[in-house]
């Protein structure tokens, strides 16, 4: 493999909404949109077909209004709303840096956005064009970390690559335990296991079931999104068993 041969043809990525915040954890930063950008550009240049599934915790959590006492259909479906949001302030990032980007949502709002179609996407791909996909798989109960593993696997992705603020997946919470250990691969089987958080159970197992590959990594690093593309150590990888 030469350096910059890459070592996916098709990934799909889930990026959480605080990716978009700004300096207080809220809030979309054209600032932060415009860094997040570059890193998916670098892998862009490459010649990688890129799918994006883009989380809303930085305008709106479902479990707080379920604590207020919210039904959480509700909830989960304002947060779909603000998935499209994040996906329309990506993609006006994404084509400031001259890339071609299609926002699709799985809730329909066509004066907004496609609607989501796998073909559709998977076309726009092939033609080089990044594919945000918004609105998670547009039911309630599930997160968009569910929403990334299922689209990754309709549209053929070959990895599912899962940007966090941590690199990789430890034994405990890194923050709070200075011992924990960190994970360079681990298979479905242990992180399920061990419960991780940087991604839920459901997406976990729909992995499992269907062998394919994550890879969990910190998104702020300078190149972590770029050498992991590359096939090089980053983060921790998801597989086997």
């Amino acid at each position: 493999m030469t350096e910059n041969k890459p070592r996916y043809r098709r990934i799909m990525l889930k990026l959480s909404g605080e990716v978009l915040a700004g300096p207080h954890g809220c809030g979309i930063d054209p600032a932060q949109a415009a860094v997040i950008a570059a890193k998916i550009k670098a892998v862009y240049d490459l010649g990688v077909q890129v799918g994006l599934v883009i989380g809303a915790g930085n305008l709106w959590r479902g479990s707080i209004g379920v604590e207020y006492g919210m039904a959480q259909p509700t909830a989960d479906h304002m947060g779909m709303l603000a998935t499209v949001m994040n996906g329309l302030a990506l993609q006006d990032a994404l084509e400031r840096a001259d890339v071609p980007t299609r926002v699709q949502t799985a809730v329909t709002m066509n004066q907004v956005a496609e609607p989501y179609i796998r073909l559709r996407a998977m076309r726009h791909m092939e033609k080089g064009r990044v594919v945000v996909i918004a609105g998670g798989t547009g039911n309630p109960f599930f997160t968009t970390d569910t929403a990334a593993a299922l689209r990754a696997m309709e549209v053929g992705a070959e990895v599912l690559i899962k940007g966090t603020q941590v690199d990789g997946i430890y034994t405990d919470d890194p923050k709070k335990n200075p011992h924990a250990r960190k994970f360079d691969t681990i298979s479905y089987s242990e992180a399920i296991e061990y419960r991780v958080r940087v991604m839920d159970l459901t997406a976990l197992t729909l992995c499992m079931d269907h062998k394919l590959p994550v890879i969990v990594l910190n998104i702020w690093d300078d190149h972590s999104l770029l050498d992991a593309v590359l096939g090089k150590q980053v983060g921790t990888l998801v597989d086997g068993e």
